[in-house]
């Protein structure tokens, strides 16, 4: 039986009566901050479903994105729009998403996949946009127009309820909750901002100007991590992704990147000016190619009933070209620019050009731009080199700040090298975790990771919370050597242990100098760099 304790009603209390003491004058800013606790400020923030589950429990998976929604099932992106223009709450539920679901995501109420951990394609964008998503839960076979779940079939149209908080799958009409947010807790956590700053600040993870403004209100000092691919997921804006992987000759792949950096440019300028005056890390395009195609065994079928156009049979030939048997592993990040040179050269003289926009209106915009997945002080320096270029093309006059991200093993292992062409390093906890482990992130939660933690195996996920032996040994080495060779080093964490109150504690003894979470785990997030920088 699957229990669901409502916090709530006792937090907003306990965040009153401590801001009314300090106002008082029968306590102080610190003790305030000491006596909530994180999880308390989670509780307050997002939607629940009212009362715990009302329906047939069907399943559970992982809560990878706070909130609760109540809609009707549909299987595929298309059938969420249909269903929207109809006036139908939806939600879509897919074996995985991709960047041909976006559309769909985008206007669903929530998300529910058979497949994927907390760093899958659908936990992030979930993350990034607010939206109630639980992922990995495995019990699901998706066919055609329904689901099953045991012996139960839930058919497209029918109701369920899902809570991203608990994970918990529900059959039939749900009432939610609101999140009601009590007004105190805002000056709580700009007491808990006074008490970290200086030592560790917590910026952002946002891709678009509107969670760029949504991030400066919920209180970041920045952003530490834009992933400039998920501005190619809009439906405008995928069909020039793959013109730029379809391309055959290379006049071709320069007009399709072209037309990328146009629409990136844009939306650079955007992000700017929401973040005027603060740091702004863009990180230049990591994933794998094939993630911007359609799935290829989709498209074997269609091609097996002759339902392929030229342009589907084009599509079918690339993506069995970048398909991959490990492609996290494989070509992407800086390894895909290293393939493709062209490809970085384009975002970074679109981001520069940006900021010479936003000069010229009156804006200070500060840029850091990183290069994603280096594991050798040669592989970096050669794409440092091309970043520098763009900047003397488009001619922005200074010297562009430039990092990396510590994504693998060796990158912590050989972070002295590395540090003598980056200005500053960014954790990406997800993937070096991943790679420590040799645990796939999208494939373990739902296949035996709950099993290692039930019977002790591992003592918690480290997906969840940081591993702080062998992971957390991993990123001491590299702040440690990083600074050895470039004394005072910046050194952020942008994977999703950075909202995590357990996992933050330990980065921060690790000397990492900020953070950089998910909109929506903000407050969480900086009263829990506050109760760090107290306990130390």
């Amino acid at each position: 039986m699957i229990v669901v304790v409502d916090r709530s009603s006792e937090a907003a209390a306990l965040v009153r009566e401590v801001v009314a003491q300090v106002s008082g004058g029968a306590s102080t800013s610190e003790e305030a901050v000491r006596r909530v606790d994180p999880d308390d400020v989670a509780s307050l923030l997002h939607a629940s479903i009212a009362d715990g589950p009302a329906g047939i429990v069907l399943t559970s998976g992982l809560g990878a994105s706070p909130g609760a929604a109540v809609g009707r099932v549909y299987l595929t992106s298309d059938a969420v729009l249909d269903a929207v223009d109809r006036g139908e709450p939806a939600i879509l539920v897919r074996l995985e998403t991709s960047p041909d679901d976006v559309p769909g995501m985008s206007l669903a109420e929530g998300v529910l996949t058979a497949r994927g951990g907390l760093a899958s394609h659908a936990a992030l964008v979930a993350r990034g946009w607010g939206l109630p998503c639980v992922c990995g839960a495995d019990e699901i076979r998706i066919g055609d127009g329904h689901f099953t779940v045991g012996d139960v079939v839930v058919a497209e149209g029918d109701t369920i309820a899902i809570d991203g908080s608990t994970g918990v799958v529900t059959l039939g009409d749900a009432k939610i909750a609101k999140a009601e947010v009590p007004a105190e807790l805002w000056q709580l956590l700009a007491w808990a901002d006074e008490v970290a700053a200086g030592r560790l600040t917590v910026r952002a993870n946002a891709d678009t100007a509107e969670d760029a403004r949504s991030a400066r209100e919920a209180g970041a000092v920045g952003i530490g991590l834009c992933r400039t691919e998920h501005m190619f997921l809009a439906a405008d804006r995928l069909p020039i992704v793959r013109a730029m992987i379809l391309a055959e000759t290379e006049s071709a792949e320069v007009e399709a990147l072209d037309r990328l950096a146009e629409v990136q440019r844009e939306d650079f300028v955007g992000i700017l000016e929401a973040m005027d005056g603060l740091p702004v890390t863009v990180r230049l395009l990591d994933p794998p190619l094939h993630e911007f195609l359609p799935d290829v065994e989709e498209l074997v079928v269609a091609e097996a009933r002759g339902e392929l156009d030229a342009e589907g049979h084009r599509l079918l030939e690339a993506a069995r070209h970048w398909a991959e048997s490990n492609p996290m592993i494989g070509t992407r990040g800086v390894r895909l620019a290293h393939v493709s040179p062209n490809l970085y050269r384009v975002q970074a003289r679109a981001l520069f050009e940006a900021v010479i926009d936003r000069r010229m209106a009156g804006g200070d915009p500060q840029v850091e731009v990183m290069i994603p997945l280096t594991v050798s002080g040669p592989e970096l320096a050669r794409a440092r080199r091309w970043v520098e270029e763009a900047a003397v093309e488009v001619g922005l006059g200074e010297e562009p700040v430039v990092g990396t991200m510590i994504e693998t093993p060796r990158a912590a292992l050989v972070a002295g090298e590395l540090a003598a062409h980056a200005d500053f390093f960014s954790i990406g906890s997800n993937d070096l975790t991943q790679l420590t482990f040799g645990f796939s992130r999208d494939d373990v939660a739902g296949r035996f990771l709950g099993d290692y933690v039930e019977h002790g195996l591992l003592d918690h996920d480290p997906f969840d919370r940081l591993d702080d032996v062998a992971v957390g040994e991993l990123i001491d080495l590299a702040v440690q050597r990083g600074r050895a060779a470039v004394p005072g080093l910046k050194v952020g964490v942008c994977g999703e242990h950075a909202g995590d109150p357990a996992s933050i504690r330990r980065l921060f003894a690790a000397g990492v100098d900020y953070l950089s979470c998910s909109p929506a785990r903000l407050p969480v997030a900086r009263l829990a760099a506050a109760r760090a920088v107290l306990d130390a």
